[in-house]
């Protein structure tokens, strides 16, 4: 037919064209699949009651002391303290006593508070040396943000740091953070293994039977004497 003019597709950028729409029609959801199964895999974790390094916040940006408290440096100079999420998914929701006053000079290492569930007590050094500016009084009424948001809300005290540089040289931070807090988890499983056993015939109170995974805030229902040896044997080491 006159003015007609037929083009062979496979002779022509078309066939090209058709493999690059194809690799996107492939690829997207690929990728939407990979990026949501973090997100899923938390929510699963979450719903079976599973405390794994999935669920956990570790903020990169924070310094994580070895006795799983925190310290971020404010664009101010304050410093902002609090408990890491490791230690609240361990322990459960509990009451903090015996906040410092403001105007109280600290050092590393000295009881800022106590953390308080029925007659079991857990003990809080802390990270850094400085001057107390202020404590988190909403604690007293909302015990819940120290677990919803320990981070954020959740902060324990404001602080004048002293000797900040030298004393964050012991912390985690960034990626170290998130490698030290798997070593801990590892650990905390060990303990509660070792623990439990000698004070309870029924492991499943720590552990799930099918994978052998912690449940979430396994050392709730513990006993005042697991809560004893989790402070000398965890965290004062």
């Amino acid at each position: 037919m006159e003015g007609f003019n037929y083009s062979n597709i496979f002779e022509t950028k078309g066939i090209e064209y058709i493999a690059i729409i194809t690799f996107f029609i492939v690829l997207i959801p690929f990728w939407i699949m990979l990026n949501k199964r973090g997100a899923i895999k938390d929510k699963i974790n979450k719903v079976l009651n599973i405390f794994s390094i999935d669920i956990l916040k570790i903020p990169q940006g924070v310094f994580h002391s070895k006795n799983h408290t925190w310290a971020h440096m404010e664009k101010s100079g304050t410093a902002s303290i609090g408990l890491d999420d490791f230690l609240i998914h361990t322990i459960g929701e509990v009451n903090v006593t015996k906040l410092k006053e403001s105007g109280e000079i600290i050092s590393k290492g000295d009881l800022l508070t106590e953390l308080q569930k029925g007659d079991k007590i857990l003990k809080i050094f802390s990270p850094i040396s400085g001057k107390v500016l202020q404590a988190n009084m909403q604690l007293n009424e909302t015990p819940e943000l120290l677990n919803n948001d320990p981070y954020g809300k959740g902060w324990i005290y404001k602080i004048k740091p002293a000797k900040w540089v030298e004393e964050t040289q012991s912390c985690y931070i960034a990626e170290d953070s998130t490698n030290w807090t798997k070593i801990e988890l590892q650990r905390v499983k060990d303990f509660l293994a070792q623990t439990v056993k000698k004070y309870s015939n029924d492991p499943s109170l720590v552990v799930l039977q099918d994978g052998g995974e912690l449940v979430d805030f396994p050392l709730s229902e513990q006993p005042n004497v697991v809560w004893h040896d989790f402070q000398d044997k965890f965290l004062n080491i």
